[in-house]
């Protein structure tokens, strides 16, 4: 008997007539039973963080008193991250380090956004002396995210904190695909004592849970991260009711590589940025562009590097690099890289499933990629590093940018003066210079063009949970 999980609605358990199974990616073994939530799931989530809102829990005390919940969540959800942690594993198959470090971030964003909860000021407008002119911040009021499957804790976390911490109820949509670790979320809410309505995470598939919820006539604001197509498509659904969103839409980022770079520090950047979770991260390094003088060696290095590359599941230390999360992506990447190198990439190696059980794709290098080719300008979403020449900085200007993504892009030279150039010619939300996934908590994400808008983490994520009130007095 697999062990089974319910939704968290309104402050309690409940469970559904309906389940989904949750697959472990490594082995296609059932890790449990998951209750698949419907509309009226969702209507009744809604129902009870719109109480929540009317009654004023979050707002009418001092701020001080949301920052003490999510200091509290952030405690309970510590104590079970050794609980948490092999569960995540199991269900998206990435390894346990990886799933630790995934709780931790979130535990972390809790306590970041605790310490901003009493400081959302406004300010006062001078206006002359007979006016008296401040602004004052109000929370949006229901907030519904929906989560995607790769990091379903900490991306939850990343939109949930704050939301919480500006005074919003929050109903969160969590994957199909992996639900299982996002449940103790829950229970670190309800163990922290939040308000009920204040949160609750609702399981669903995504064309009926997710696109009710999107649609809702109660809903205040949508936050998303998944696919351009899912992302168009919950934007007409805001759109009938002008319900401000925050997009987070995917990329085909690039990292340029110069003559003067440092290649050691470059390969640890490209083992991390592409290999990492199977390349199953939106802003993954999952283009090379490098100058023509050193084409040539860094192919040779990244094609080693990919080569020591030890595929297996999570649970196993000498492993690193996990199973995709289902047979579907699976195909998906495999699919892309055949169409790639049809069109003219040349395969390194890699571009094929591994002969084992899993959805395992190998880790894949390919060279010489056009810009028209579909490797070079369609998010895969796995372990596959497309590199491609350039002979100059206005052409790897160009060649970064020819992309309808705009999410991160990044720089390696030890030249300021170049690297200052690329942060102003990158079209991205974010560049990193020297290290792909410079930056923190701390640091405001998001993109432009179909990545996205909007920004989350920082201190900037809290302005996309409020809106601005002015008030204007004249003294007479």
């Amino acid at each position: 008997m697999v062990e089974h999980y319910r939704n968290f609605i309104a402050g309690e358990w409940q469970d559904s007539a309906q389940n989904i199974e949750v697959i472990n990616p490594a082995d296609e073994s059932v890790v449990a039973t998951m209750a698949c939530a419907g509309k009226a799931e969702i209507d009744q989530a809604v129902a009870a963080a719109r109480r929540c809102v009317k009654s004023g829990v979050l707002t009418k005390p001092r701020p001080v008193e949301r920052m003490q919940m999510l200091l509290r969540i952030a405690h309970e959800l510590r104590a079970l991250v050794d609980v948490g942690a092999p569960l995540l594993l199991a269900e998206n198959g990435k390894k346990l380090s990886e799933a630790e470090t995934e709780f931790h971030n979130a535990i972390r964003y809790f306590e970041y956004y605790a310490g901003m909860a009493d400081k959302i000021e406004g300010k006062s407008i001078p206006l002359g002396e007979d006016y008296v002119d401040f602004t004052y911040y109000e929370p949006l009021g229901v907030s519904a995210q929906i989560v995607p499957w790769n990091y379903p804790v900490d991306l939850c976390a990343r939109s949930l904190a704050p939301a919480l911490a500006a005074g919003n109820a929050v109903v969160v949509k969590s994957p199909e695909l992996t639900p299982l670790a996002m449940t103790l979320l829950a229970t670190a809410c309800e163990r922290a004592e939040v308000p009920k309505g204040a949160v609750s995470i609702v399981c669903g598939h995504g064309h009926e849970a997710g696109a009710h919820l999107a649609a809702h006539h109660d809903i205040d604001q949508i936050v998303f991260t998944g696919s351009v197509a899912t992302g168009r498509s919950i934007l007409h659904a805001a759109a009938e009711r002008a319900v401000p969103c925050v997009m987070e839409l995917g990329g085909k980022s690039a990292a340029l590589v110069f003559p003067d770079a440092n290649l050691d520090v470059l390969m640890e950047s490209v083992d991390w940025g592409i290999f990492s979770n199977a390349g199953q991260i939106c802003s993954a390094m999952s283009r090379l562009l490098v100058h023509q003088d050193i084409y040539a060696e860094v192919i040779e290095r990244a094609t080693a590097l990919a080569k020591l590359q030890v595929l297996g599941a999570g649970t196993e230390t000498t492993t690193t690099l996990t199973p995709v999360a289902s047979a579907k992506q699976q195909s998906t990447v495999l699919n892309l890289c055949e169409q790639g190198i049809s069109a003219g990439a040349q395969l390194q190696v890699g571009g094929r499933a591994a002969d084992s059980k899993g959805y395992f794709v190998e880790p894949t290098i390919v060279s010489d990629v056009a810009p028209d080719n579909p490797l070079f300008t369609q998010e895969v979403f796995g372990p596959v590093l497309a590199i491609t020449p350039f002979s100059n900085e206005e052409e790897a200007w160009q060649l970064a940018n020819a992309t309808d993504y705009g999410l991160v892009a990044g720089v390696f030279t030890q030249d300021l003066n170049i690297a200052m150039r690329a942060s102003r010619e990158l079209k991205a939300g974010q560049v990193f210079v020297n290290e792909w996934f410079a930056g923190g908590i701390e640091t405001p994400f998001g993109g432009i063009k179909l990545s996205g808008f909007g920004r989350e983490k920082g201190q900037e994520a809290l302005y996309s949970y409020v809106n601005t009130k002015n008030v204007a007095i004249r003294i007479r």
